[in-house]
């Protein structure tokens, strides 16, 4: 498939709250609560979508679309969070990147992947962080093989009462060779 890659619109953020409820209940499914997952509205999330597409720089979304329009990813990134102070560079953060499952590995996700650490470079970030569930092996063998090195930083988020253990994982960008990680 071809993917075409470009920033978020308004008029996305219906679809991309669509596919980040179904993402979440194939990858999570065994890790968060049953219950929790399938209480997931896609219409309660579109205006906070709405907000993060809006959001100035360097915050950015970005989707991937086929050769029809439809929307087969999508990346958030931004300035790293300040639990990830320890960076002595400017350090970004992909906050988000999920693929609609039926999609997965057709290179969607690869595609904002690249898009999104490409934006971070050219806002002036070296180094990138992401946080991922422990038990979400799927993404961790993604982020590995997009060049992300394992910190041996952890946390626990809380989610609907349940502690859930999160691991940090980080790259450097390079302005010069933006795709190449």
């Amino acid at each position: 498939m071809m993917w075409t890659v470009r920033r978020a619109a308004a008029a996305d953020a219906v679809e991309i709250a669509r596919i980040n409820v179904n993402a979440w209940r194939r990858a999570y499914r065994g890790i968060v609560d049953d219950a929790f997952l399938d209480s997931m509205d896609p219409e309660q999330r579109v205006p906070g979508w709405e907000r993060w597409i809006a959001a100035p720089g360097p915050s950015a979304v970005f989707v991937a679309a086929d050769e029809s329009g439809r929307i087969g990813s999508y990346a958030g990134v931004g300035a790293a969070r300040s639990d990830d102070e320890d960076f002595p560079e400017p350090t970004g953060e992909l906050y988000a990147i999920y693929a609609d499952p039926d999609l997965w590995g057709t290179g969607a996700g690869g595609a904002v992947h690249r898009a999104g650490l490409r934006h971070l470079a050219e806002s002036g970030f070296t180094t990138a962080v992401l946080w991922v569930l422990d038990d979400n092996a799927l993404a961790r063998n993604f982020y590995r093989s997009q060049g992300w090195q394992d910190d041996d930083v952890h946390k626990d988020i809380e989610l609907n009462g349940a502690r859930l253990p999160e691991r940090r994982y980080s790259v450097r960008l390079r302005v010069d060779q933006p795709n190449n990680v």
